[in-house]
């Protein structure tokens, strides 16, 4: 079990494009458009050029965890606040849309 830890941190950015694409569990493709899903949703915007939107990878990691604590009129689920995802995932997630 100790040897799952560093693969799963060597492998952030594919994890998180499952996750990210998962219709049950990150779900972004039911409102984000992003390059490689089918059938994105347009409720949010296209998740494209993100680093350099959000430089800081914390703004992205607070966003996945609880939108709301910014924008309290945000449709964006509270992934972390409803343990919807883990921190670990949220981070594979944003170790992803860093490479968008």
């Amino acid at each position: 079990m100790l040897t799952a830890g560093p693969a799963a941190a060597q492998s952030g950015p594919a994890d998180g494009q499952k996750l990210a694409f998962d219709r049950g569990k990150g779900n972004c493709l039911t409102c984000h458009e992003i390059t490689g899903g089918d059938l994105p949703g347009t409720i949010g915007p296209k998740l494209e050029n993100i680093k350099s939107k959000y430089p800081d990878r914390g703004d992205l990691v607070a966003i996945l965890t609880d939108e709301t604590r910014r924008n309290p009129q945000t449709v964006m689920p509270p992934f972390g606040r409803n343990r919807i995802l883990t921190e670990q995932e949220i981070n594979a997630i944003v170790d992803f849309l860093q490479t968008l």
